[in-house]
């Protein structure tokens, strides 16, 4: 077993909640806070949070980790 480690990110929108939740429901827990920053480049809020998982695989940069 292997802990896979993905941090999901979007814009302050009820999207970035769905990506989060699609996550959590296919077995991802949440790791450590949210966090929550101005991009000042596109003049929006963004927010972020890390999530891990364990999965029966072995690592492989070409690993598409949404996926598992």
């Amino acid at each position: 077993m292997m802990k896979i480690y993905r941090l999901l990110t979007a814009d302050d929108t009820s999207a970035f909640c769905h990506k989060v939740t699609e996550a959590l429901s296919k077995g991802w827990e949440l790791y450590g806070d949210p966090t929550y920053a101005y991009d000042a480049a596109n003049g929006v809020m963004r927010c972020g949070q890390a999530v891990t998982k364990e999965a029966d695989v072995d690592y492989s940069a070409d690993l598409k980790l949404g996926q598992l």
